[in-house]
């Protein structure tokens, strides 16, 4: 960015994309071991409900041909 060479009535505003805060935040914390085996089944157990749901989901989607082949035997046991 190029500096804006007239005034500006607030100097923070034409200096707020250079501003670098000197505060950390404080560090994160570490999860107990409890917590952690909690998220991992919780996780587990969501693979395990998509991977079950395709399980038996694309079967069920799949088109069955023997049904039309029974269909057109049994129209043409009736000719």
């Amino acid at each position: 960015m190029f500096r804006r060479r007239e005034p500006v009535p607030f100097a923070f505003v034409a200096e707020a994309d250079r501003f670098r805060s000197n505060v950390t935040p404080p560090p994160r914390a570490r999860l107990s071991r409890t917590q952690l085996i909690g998220q991992s089944m919780i996780t587990l157990t969501v693979i395990g409900g998509l991977a079950g749901a395709l399980l038996f989901g694309v079967p069920a989607l799949q088109q069955d041909s023997s049904a039309s082949n029974r269909v057109h035997q049994s129209e043409a046991a009736h000719r």
